[in-house]
Parts: structure tokens; C-alpha cells; sequence
């Protein structure tokens, strides 16, 4: 039987940030990366990585608040990372998750650096939350 989850690679990742706008000109003037989206009703960026985005997510922002304070010695700076799932087989992937005891955490169509597709967050054991990622709906 073929594993029903089987990571292709990194989605995006999700970084928390106190100065967007050097953090972008760090990505896009340093690093050559290029601003995919800007979504600032959420406080959200979107950057492009090759095939990959690396989203930036301002921690007074709606989604940025949720992880609390600020990047530091008693911070979060990471929000979560995202693995691309090929094939994303739905119903096979919930009953691995739910035979190996894994409660999802959240789930529905996000944004990622194909597009919007489905999403499960999960965490593992030391309460990072991790994101399987399915390809583009559309």
C-alpha cells in the first residue's frame, strides 16, 4: 500500500515580522525574491521563492496577533510551515491522520504558492503546527 501522504516539498513558510518593509526589501533586494501578493487587511505578504512562497505576517496584524508577542527571546518568528502533498487523496490522508491519533487542527481552501487548494493543519509533537498542502483548485 502507498503512503497516503507523501511530501513533494516545501508550500511556504510563514514568518513573524516587526519591520515589513525591511523584511521585504531584505527578500526582494537582497535575496532577488519578488512580492507575489500583499494582503495588508490581513497583514500579510506573500513572497516569492522560486517555486515557493515565504509569507510574512506582521505580528499586529489579524493573522500576526494570533501567535502573540513579537519575534524574540519570548516569541514566536515562525508560524507554521507548509508541505505540498502529491497526490492529495483527502479521505485517505484524514484516516492516516486519525489511525495514527492526530487531531487536525484546522483545515479549508488557503492560499499557497500554486494557488488556493486544500489545507490540514496538524501539530506535531512539540506543538509546531504543520500544514499539508494540496495543489490548486483551479
Amino acid at each position: 500500500m502507498t503512503h497516503p501522504i507523501r511530501p513533494a516539498g516545501f508550500d511556504h513558510i510563514v514568518l513573524r515580522v516587526v519591520d515589513k518593509d525591511a523584511m521585504i526589501a531584505f527578500y526582494r533586494d537582497v535575496l532577488g525574491c519578488e512580492v507575489n501578493w500583499d494582503r495588508p487587511e490581513l497583514g500579510l505578504t506573500h513572497i516569492r521563492a522560486g517555486a515557493s512562497l515565504i509569507d510574512l505576517v506582521t505580528v499586529d496584524g489579524k493573522l500576526g496577533a494570533v501567535g502573540g508577542a513579537a519575534p524574540g527571546k519570548e516569541g514566536r518568528n515562525l508560524d507554521h510551515f507548509a508541505l505540498a502533498i502529491r497526490p492529495f487523496d483527502e479521505p485517505a490522508i484524514r484516516a492516516h491522520l486519525a489511525a495514527h491519533g492526530i487531531r487536525i487542527a484546522d483545515e479549508g481552501p488557503r492560499y499557497g504558492a500554486e494557488g488556493e487548494g486544500p489545507s490540514i493543519y496538524v501539530l506535531d509533537p512539540e506543538g509546531n503546527t504543520v500544514e499539508l498542502k494540496g495543489p490548486s483548485e483551479g
